[in-house]
């Protein structure tokens, strides 16, 4: 009795030895007698293709089949529909718990009973392969403003389940949008609300389906591409340049002034517009961008000059046209020129002044020295004094 069970234990072990060596020979998997997603299971074992008998059989089988071939859930996992299959019976028996990536990771069992015949092939039906879906721009242009909004619509082939529909931005990895969509619906809008410069690049949208047994999700191949621009216009700085000699806020008439204008970013072909508010109207003047900013020129400052001055940048893209917010306003004021305070004037009285102090400096200094010479010293007072003194006396003497 011992030998008879080791006999059996034997066999069997060497059987399943022989079942895990025979696997690694399978190379492929197949269906047919139906089309490239439904038919008559055939796998490939060591070159020749052999069918699957029905044995243990079950729809985690047969959804494995399916999503292996690309072709989505296994909707049933009957052969008898596909008719009887020919030539070599591959496998007994597959035994797969649905999570398997393909069939050889199942478990596999070779033929080797004689009850297991064609009428018993496997089979498959799957739901087919997801279709590529098609992304559309619903808004008439692909250029838009910061913190507009853009409709794209993602067309998709009408399915039996509910599935999600993602818009992706290339370069990102997680969709930007996500819209559920029930089976009547053959395409969802997606819709990008409040778009920045960051929006800014290619889209494509993809579906994904959840399905099978145990239940599974699945994506579609993606969508055609779309780009779309978004335009964000910085504010303009404003400055002016003129003769230092004005008061700030102003020019001197008849003379020559500078308006520049700068913005740090740029677009092909923008221009910037200079508007000047004035008391009776309003004067507008536009120049090309050829670089990040512009001078308007004044070389005669009159009247019609005086006002508050805006810059603004414009750019036309897509067929649109987007302009930027106005600078903030740079007041300029055209005086008349003071002769009396004019720089040659001023010349004029430094040269007068400095020759009178001059002057006065030099009759001073004349005077004094006159003076000097004129006034005696103390020894000519004295003996001056004694001498006057000697006559007095001898005249009182005489008398």
């Amino acid at each position: 009795m011992m030998l008879t069970f080791l006999h059996i234990f034997l066999a069997g072990l060497l059987g399943a030895l022989w079942d895990v060596v025979a696997a690694f020979g399978l190379g492929g998997i197949r269906v047919v007698n139906g089309d490239h997603c439904s038919g008559i299971v055939e796998v490939n074992l060591h070159g020749q293709w052999g069918t699957v008998c029905d044995h243990g059989w079950d729809m985690r089988a047969a959804n494995v089949v399916c999503l292996e071939l690309g072709c989505g859930f296994a909707e049933f996992s009957h052969g008898a529909e596909f008719g009887p299959g020919s030539g070599l019976i591959a496998l007994n028996s597959v035994q797969c718990t649905g999570h398997e990536s393909s069939l050889i990771h199942c478990n596999l069992f070779l033929n080797k009973n004689s009850f297991c015949t064609h009428e018993n092939d496997a089979g498959v039906k799957c739901t087919g392969t997801l279709f590529e879906p098609r992304l559309a721009l619903l808004s008439p242009q692909s250029v838009f403003s910061s913190g507009e909004s853009v409709h794209f619509y993602c067309s998709i082939m009408q399915l039996n389940r509910i599935s999600n529909v993602h818009l992706y931005k290339h370069g990102i990895a997680t969709p930007l949008v996500t819209q559920r969509a029930d089976p009547t619906q053959l395409g969802v809008d997606l819709t990008l609300s409040d778009v920045e410069t960051f929006y800014q690049g290619s889209y494509s949208c993809q579906y994904s389906v959840t399905g099978g047994f145990p239940p599974q999700r699945i994506h579609s191949p993606p969508s055609n591409t779309i780009n779309i621009t978004v335009v964000d216009l910085l504010t303009p700085q404003l400055w002016y340049n003129t003769s230092p000699e004005a008061p700030v806020g102003s020019v001197f008439k008849g003379q020559g002034f500078n308006i520049t204008c700068s913005t740090l970013q740029q677009y092909p072909g923008g221009s910037f517009q200079l508007r000047l508010v004035r008391s009776n109207g309003t004067v507008r003047q536009s120049l090309p961008a050829l670089s990040h900013s512009v001078t308007f020129t004044f070389s005669d400052a009159q009247s019609a000059n005086e006002g508050y001055y805006y810059c603004m940048y414009r750019v036309q893209l897509g067929g649109r046209t987007f302009v930027s917010r106005e600078s903030q306003p740079l007041p300029i004021a055209v005086r008349d020129s003071d002769p009396i305070l004019s720089p040659m004037v001023i010349s004029w009285l430094v040269s007068g002044v400095t020759f009178v102090v001059a002057i006065i400096i030099i009759l001073t200094v004349a005077k004094v020295v006159c003076n000097k010479e004129k006034k005696p010293s103390e020894l000519e007072r004295e003996t001056r004094t004694c001498v006057d003194n000697t006559y007095v006396a001898l005249s009182v003497n005489k008398l």
